[in-house]
């Protein structure tokens, strides 16, 4: 029981987030088609040219993946400054706040399914920025 009050809450999301972020970010950047049904089909839309063209579509995974291997990097390396891991966890609840809103876009019972746990890596990522912002009220 004792492990566990040594754990700070901020290491736990920050490897949690972290680890998260590095196969998510590894994935979108590797096989980047294999992530193509999270894309709502009204954004899809807007991301091809032409028909049957999903190149751009494509390249547009591929930077969502090297975003969140970069975010990754930050959350795990212990040696980056509070500030720079509170630009990743305000930029991480912004990305599940928008992907919630986007994937609701038109409403429907299939879009709820798919992404009812990114509210709970939403409320993760706010949690990790209060903690941070709480971390730099009592150090001034």
């Amino acid at each position: 029981m004792k492990f566990f009050q040594k754990i700070s809450p901020e290491w736990s999301l920050r490897i949690g987030f972290g680890i998260m972020y590095l196969y998510s970010g590894f994935d979108l950047f590797t096989h980047p088609s294999g992530w193509q049904w999270v894309i709502p089909l009204w954004l899809k839309k807007i991301f091809y040219f032409g028909y049957g063209d999903i190149s751009f579509l494509n390249a547009y995974l591929q930077f969502q993946g090297i975003v969140e291997l970069i975010f990754a990097i930050v959350l795990l390396g212990w040696f980056f400054k509070t500030a720079i891991v509170k630009i990743v966890a305000i930029l991480s609840s912004l990305e599940m706040a928008l992907i919630l809103a986007f994937a609701f876009l038109p409403w429907s019972e299939a879009n709820f399914l798919i992404t009812f746990r990114d509210i709970g890596l939403l409320g993760g990522a706010v949690a990790l920025l209060v903690i941070l912002l709480k971390k730099d009220e009592r150090f001034g």
